[in-house]
C-alpha cells in the first residue's frame, strides 16, 4: 500500500518509527563501529519497528530510516560542527551521553535533508524522543541544544 494511500495518523507513526530506529541504528553504530550500510542491512532485515522495550511499533518508513542514517554519515562532519557550537565551551561530543548524541546527530541530519519539514515539526519528534529515553532535564537539554542547532543549520552558519 502506498503512502499516500494511509491515514495522516499512520504515516506519521510509520515516520517517528524511522526516526527511533534511526537513533537505535546511529548509537549501534557508535558503539559497534559498524559501518551505516550494514548497520542498515540489519536493521532492515529484522529490527525496523521494534520499540526501545522490544516490543514491536508501527511499521517504521524504510525510505526516512536510511534517507536520516545516510544523511548523518554524509554531513556528519558539518552535524558535529554544528552540536559543538552549541554546547558549553571545552566540552566535548563524547561528554555527552550515547543516546543523546545519537538523538542530536539524527536532529541536525534531518535540519539539513528535509528543508520541506517545518523546524517546529523535526524538533517536536526528537524532543519526543528524548522523552522516551531520558527524564525531563536531559529532554529540555535536547530540546535546547537542537533548536539551535536546526537554526544554525537552516541559516547556513554550520555548513
Amino acid at each position: 500500500m502506498s503512502e499516500q494511500k494511509l491515514p495522516f495518523e499512520v504515516i506519521r507513526a510509520r515516520r517517528a518509527g524511522a526516526r527511533l530506529a534511526a537513533v537505535q541504528a546511529l548509537y549501534e553504530m557508535e558503539q559497534t563501529e559498524k559501518s551505516a550500510k550494514a548497520t542498515i542491512r540489519a536493521f532492515m532485515e529484522d529490527r525496523l519497528g521494534i520499540g526501545p522495550d522490544e516490543r514491536p511499533v508501527e511499521e517504521a518508513d524504510p525510505d526516512l530510516f536510511k534517507a536520516i542514517l545516510n544523511a548523518v554519515v554524509e554531513h556528519q562532519a558539518v552535524i558535529d560542527t554544528a552540536i559543538l557550537s552549541r554546547l558549553s565551551e571545552g566540552w566535548k561530543l563524547t561528554r555527552l551521553d550515547a543516546t543523546t548524541r545519537a538523538i542530536l546527530r539524527a536532529g541536525a541530519a534531518e535540519f539539513i535533508v528535509h528543508q520541506e519539514l517545518s523546524e517546529a515539526v523535526i524538533l517536536d519528534e526528537y524532543v519526543s524522543l528524548a522523552y522516551d529515553f531520558f527524564d525531563e532535564t536531559e529532554a529540555k537539554f535536547v530540546n535546547a541544544v537542537l533548536q539551535n542547532v536546526g537554526r544554525d543549520l537552516r541559516k547556513g552558519n554550520a555548513a
